[in-house]
């Protein structure tokens, strides 16, 4: 028995070991890799979107409206457009939760002009060819963090009615002010990391983190950013419902089922007036 003990002892001491030396690699190898643009990106992700703002006129480069029949089927396309600060009307919160890890989701924004124009920002890692994302690896400068700038029929369609994922879309409670500042922000930074490429971290610079030092910036000290709805943003809608950022009266249950888009968004797939029918 005692000897058992002792195997067992030695086992578990040697698996620490291996474990802090994985780790201690993994840290040396972050230390001296440098984010870079410069790679074999995805093909979803090879064209950076950057935007000109003169005065009340924003002209956005290389927004990306491609067409899918799977996830990995869909045909590139891109398309500039300049748009009217003036005519900014809503700010939308988007919840894709995932499978897998508990707690785990995407979260990212689109925002309506008027006439029916919507523009999405997703920040997303950035994929090399056949690269897929882990969280742990995420820890490890091992992805490079971008501002995808999305019509958004791409960005909404591509997760709900190809990945299958479940999708939620929020009014956000804001003022035009705040909501133009917002929209400027996401853009500046945008423009930055494609001069200054940052690596993603899957607890400290995520697609949620990110989105939180934006309102921060804006509404100062508004959403904690060390709050595990943030880490884990499968209920941050719970979370800016409770902190008064989901523009409805419902409860809480109520509004995340009259907010779930997925049967609209199979139903009007083709629909000209897509965004406007998935919010009926």
């Amino acid at each position: 028995m005692k000897k058992s003990l002792k195997w067992l002892k030695r086992i578990f001491y040697f698996f620490l070991i291996v474990l802090a030396f994985i780790t201690a690699l993994f840290v040396v190898v972050s230390l001296v890799t440098k984010p870079s643009n410069d790679r074999n990106w995805n093909e979803d992700q090879k064209i950076l979107a950057t935007a000109e703002i003169k005065d009340n006129l924003v002209f956005i480069k290389n927004i990306r409206n491609f067409s899918y029949t799977s996830t990995t089927d869909y045909t590139p396309a891109y398309y500039d457009k300049t748009f009217d600060l003036s005519k900014l009307q809503k700010v939308w919160y988007i919840v894709e939760p995932f499978s897998g890890i508990p707690g785990s989701a995407h979260t990212f924004l689109s925002f309506e002009f008027e006439s029916n124009e919507f523009v999405a920002i997703s920040v997303e890692i950035r994929k090399e060819q056949g690269e897929k994302y882990h969280p742990f690896k995420g820890l490890f400068n091992k992805y490079e963090l971008m501002y995808v700038i999305a019509d958004e029929r791409d960005a909404l369609k591509l997760r709900s009615n190809y990945r299958k994922d479940l999708v939620y879309v929020y009014p956000v409670r804001t003022t035009p002010d705040k909501a133009r500042a917002m929209f400027l922000d996401m853009l500046e930074r945008a423009n930055t990391l494609a001069k200054q490429p940052e690596f993603y971290n899957t607890i400290t610079n995520t697609c949620t983190t990110n989105i939180v030092r934006h309102v921060d910036k804006i509404t100062p000290h508004k959403v904690p950013l060390f709050n595990l709805r943030v880490l884990l943003p499968a209920n941050s809608d719970k979370l800016a419902y409770e902190l008064g950022l989901i523009d409805t009266d419902l409860p809480f249950e109520q509004a995340r089922v009259r907010y779930f888009i997925n049967e609209k968004a199979l139903k009007y797939s083709e629909d000209e007036d897509f965004s406007k029918k998935i919010r009926e």
